[in-house]
């Protein structure tokens, strides 16, 4: 098994700020709020609000007129990683919002996806696993996550690490809908197609009140 790390960072970026580099990594980059150009070496894009791109290569941000926000997931080996903070933009603030350790297994080839959830108030992602981890953080609303014979609740901008094999039930609150943001890393075979096996026949032959949008995904090298 390989063993690496997942990070999730907030990053604040002020109006104006020179150009961030970026290492090679696999990387996702969702926008909070604001706006920015990812350059890269092959090709260069705008995101918006509440747009996301997933690149390997080294990767500059260039910002624009006002704050921007950004929810940034890297990927990197557990021996020679560093924190993931941004070196090369001091006026930045960056925040580490969450770290976990993750076993890719060597055998399979591997990507990374970014994508989006939407759930109605009282909606509820019924006991499920996916076809890899991954790290995913509230944008608004509640969500429970009951896994490994635990239960806890993330309010909007907490994250949380969901292990992939491990079975998870995720009622979300009444009071308002829900969605959440991830990252996380499936097979190369997952590619254009839901990750996502119900463990129990009844609950996958149950209608399913909970929305997708895949913003980015993209084969990725392991670390």
């Amino acid at each position: 098994m390989s063993d690496l790390i997942l990070r999730l960072h907030e990053d604040r970026l002020p109006a104006g700020c020179p150009p961030i580099h970026l290492p090679a990594l696999p990387r996702a980059v969702y926008v909070r709020s604001g706006g920015l150009a990812v350059d890269g070496h092959d090709q260069g894009q705008w995101l918006g609000e509440g747009h996301a791109s997933v690149a390997q290569e080294e990767t500059t941000l260039i910002n624009g007129a006002e704050e921007t926000v950004l929810w940034r997931w890297e990927l990197s080996d557990a021996v020679a990683s560093g924190p993931g903070a941004l070196p090369s933009a001091p006026a930045a603030a960056s925040t580490l919002k969450l770290e976990a350790p993750v076993q890719l297994d060597p055998r399979f080839s591997w990507l990374m996806r970014c994508d989006r959830v939407d759930f109605p108030p009282a909606g509820v992602a019924l006991t499920h696993v996916h076809q890899g981890p991954g790290i995913r953080i509230c944008l608004s609303g509640e969500i429970h996550i009951e896994t490994l014979g635990q239960a806890h609740a993330y309010p909007a901008g907490e994250a949380w690490f969901e292990l992939g094999h491990a079975p998870v039930l995720a009622p979300t609150t009444e009071r308002e809908p829900t969605t959440f943001i991830r990252c996380f890393l499936l097979p190369r075979q997952v590619k254009g197609r839901s990750s996502i096996r119900y463990v129990h026949a009844a609950d996958a032959a149950a209608r399913k009140v909970q929305q997708y949008r895949v913003f980015a995904e993209r084969y990725i090298d392991l670390p």
